[in-house]
C-alpha cells in the first residue's frame, strides 16, 4: 500500500488508490436515485440524519438548487459537496451575467468536473469525497440527468443511482425504466428502488427526500416535496406492494 499515500502516484497496475478510496467512501453514503421522463426528472434520496431534535429550518440535506433550471442530489461527504455546489452556483451566475441566458447543463457540469479532476492530479490535495446526480433542463437537449464522481468523470443517464447499494438499484432501474414512463410512475419507480435497496424496514418522510424538475409553459420549475406528499406517495407504494 505504499502507492496510496498521495493522489499523484500511480500503482504498478496503473491505479490511483486515493480516487478509489473516495469512491468507496461514497458507496457507504445515503442513496440517491434519479429518473428521467419526457415530463421531467425525479430525484429521490435517503436522509442519514433523522433525529427528532434536529432543527433543519427548511434546509435540505441531500438535494440542492444550483440555478433555476438545475438541481443536484448528493451522496458522500456533505462538506465537500458544499464547496462544489457553491462553485457550480457561481459558474452558473457568471454565465448568466456574461451571456444573459441560462448555462447549458452539460457545460456547467464539464466546468465543475474539470475542478474535480484537478484534485486528482496535483500534490497536496485529496479528491472530493462526493458523487452527484445533476438534473436539469436546457433548450439544447431538454431534460437531462448526469452522474459525476470524484475522478472528474461524468455521464448522462436515463436513470441512475449513487450511494449505498447502487449496483442493486441500477439493476432494478435497468429492468423497470421505460422511455414512455410518466412522471408519477417514475416517482413510484424511484420509491420502489429505495424500498428494495435500503436497509431500513419502514420508510417515511423523515428518512426520504424527493425533488422534481418540470416545466410549466416556458418556465423550468424545481420543487422539493413536503413531508405530507412524501408520506402519501409511500402509502401508495406500500399499498401496491
Amino acid at each position: 500500500r505504499r502507492y496510496d499515500s498521495r493522489t499523484t502516484i500511480f500503482s504498478p497496475e496503473g491505479r490511483l488508490y486515493q480516487v478509489e478510496y473516495a469512491m468507496e467512501a461514497i458507496s457507504h453514503a445515503g442513496q440517491a436515485v434519479g429518473v428521467t421522463t419526457k415530463e421531467g426528472i425525479i430525484l429521490a434520496c435517503e436522509k442519514k440524519v433523522t433525529s427528532k431534535l434536529l432543527d433543519i429550518g427548511g434546509s435540505s440535506e441531500k438535494v440542492y438548487k444550483i440555478d433555476d433550471h438545475i438541481c443536484c442530489a448528493v451522496a458522500g461527504i456533505t462538506a465537500d459537496a458544499n464547496i462544489l455546489i457553491n462553485y457550480a452556483r457561481q459558474t452558473a451566475q457568471r454565465y448568466l451575467l456574461r451571456y444573459n441566458q441560462p448555462v447549458p447543463v452539460e457545460q456547467l457540469l464539464s466546468t465543475v468536473c474539470d475542478l474535480k479532476q484537478g484534485y486528482t492530479q496535483y500534490g497536496g490535495l485529496r479528491p472530493f469525497g462526493t458523487s452527484f446526480l445533476y438534473a436539469g433542463f436546457d433548450r439544447h437537449f431538454g431534460f437531462q440527468l448526469y452522474q459525476s464522481d470524484p475522478s472528474g468523470n461524468f455521464g448522462g443517464w436515463k436513470a441512475a443511482a449513487i450511494g449505498a447499494n447502487n449496483q442493486a438499484a441500477q439493476s432494478i432501474l435497468k429492468s423497470d425504466w421505460k422511455d414512455s414512463l410518466p412522471l408519477d410512475e417514475a416517482t413510484q419507480l424511484a420509491i420502489k428502488v429505495l424500498l428494495k435497496t435500503l436497509d431500513s424496514t419502514t420508510l417515511n418522510s423523515e428518512k426520504l427526500e424527493f425533488a422534481s424538475v418540470t416545466r410549466e409553459g416556458s418556465q423550468v420549475k424545481f420543487s422539493i416535496f413536503d413531508a405530507k406528499r412524501v408520506d402519501e406517495l409511500l402509502a401508495v407504494a406500500n399499498a401496491e406492494a
